[in-house]
């Protein structure tokens, strides 16, 4: 019987290269395992393609270029994180192929990787998220706009580049220009927003699972949420992945205040799923197994063919 072949992309360019050789070497672990054709063969043949940190392609270790490395396969399993994996340009390559593929599609992932536009969808959706300001490196940052910037939200207040997983926070002015700085060394658009207090909680977002069309994974109830709060961060969880437009699988990170409530306060198109990330200790939770949750997204992609 013929197995589908999947290619596992992993490794890439971005800051988030070593993350992703751990997702791609957990994905590799488990997509061949454990699911089986009726005659009892593993219906899957995993082929490693890995990216180097300079960008070139490679299959069996030999260096190809993009064509080359998905020529031979039937379905694409996208380990990448960060910059090039989860920013809609490798996904747009795999359109053009019409190579299928796990994960958002390439608008979608440009859209979820853009800060500062989540954010505008956000106060659309009426989805609650921190009050914030946007800094464009092409304007001249005066030291009275610095000064203005830094009043608009009480200490501590946070400093994050809109293309980037990067965070800082903000305790004095002297700090303040210095990080906002370091911010346009990852995006030249930089977000200064308010610093909420709170437990920082990630839900995982899975399409058609369990036969529900956007199944959330539970919040732990290590996180002492009332019953409440876990509905509502669920349900947020998949508002905020509906109105992204993300598909088959995301995770939501919030944050929980006891008085100010329920903050979103990113989405992530492509979430790590090494053994010990929070999306594969979620599933455990939940009785399901890495293997049956690959399937589940391969399936997926397969199923867009």
């Amino acid at each position: 019987m013929h197995k589908i072949h999947v290619g596992v992309l992993r490794g890439g360019p971005s800051r988030e290269h070593d993350a992703s050789l751990k997702t791609g070497e957990t994905a590799m672990k488990h997509i061949s395992s454990d699911i089986y054709n009726e005659t009892g063969g593993t219906i899957y043949e995993v082929q490693d393609i890995f990216i180097s940190r300079d960008g070139i392609w490679h299959r069996h270790g030999i260096p190809v270029s993009p064509t080359q490395a998905i020529s031979r396969v039937d379905v694409i399993f996208n380990a990448l994180h960060g910059h090039y994996g989860e920013d809609g340009k490798v996904q747009h390559i795999l359109e053009l192929h019409g190579i299928p593929f796990t994960g958002s599609g390439s608008f979608s992932s440009a859209l979820g990787m853009n800060k500062s536009l989540t954010k505008e969808i956000f106060k659309r959706e009426k989805i609650k998220n921190p009050q914030y300001k946007i800094v464009d490196k092409s304007e001249k940052l005066t030291t009275e706009k610095l000064i203005s910037l830094f009043r608009s939200f009480p200490l501590p207040l946070v400093v994050k580049p809109a293309f980037s997983a990067e965070t800082y926070i903000v305790k004095d002015f002297t700090s303040f220009g210095e990080l906002i700085n370091k911010a346009f060394e990852y995006s030249d658009v930089v977000i200064v927003e308010e610093f909420i207090p709170g437990i920082e909680v990630s839900v995982g977002v899975i399409d058609g699972y369990r036969e529900v069309p956007i199944y959330t994974l539970p919040v732990s109830d290590s996180h002492r949420f009332s019953d409440e709060e876990k509905f509502e961060v669920e349900k947020l969880a998949k508002k905020v992945h509906r109105s992204l437009g993300l598909r088959h699988y995301s995770s939501v990170d919030f944050i929980v205040n006891p008085k100010r409530g329920i903050f979103v306060l990113e989405a992530n198109s492509l979430p790590k799923l090494s053994d010990e990330d929070s999306l594969s200790k979620a599933l455990a939770d939940v009785g399901a197994s890495l293997s049956h949750f690959f399937h589940h997204v391969l399936q997926l992609a397969l199923s867009r063919r």
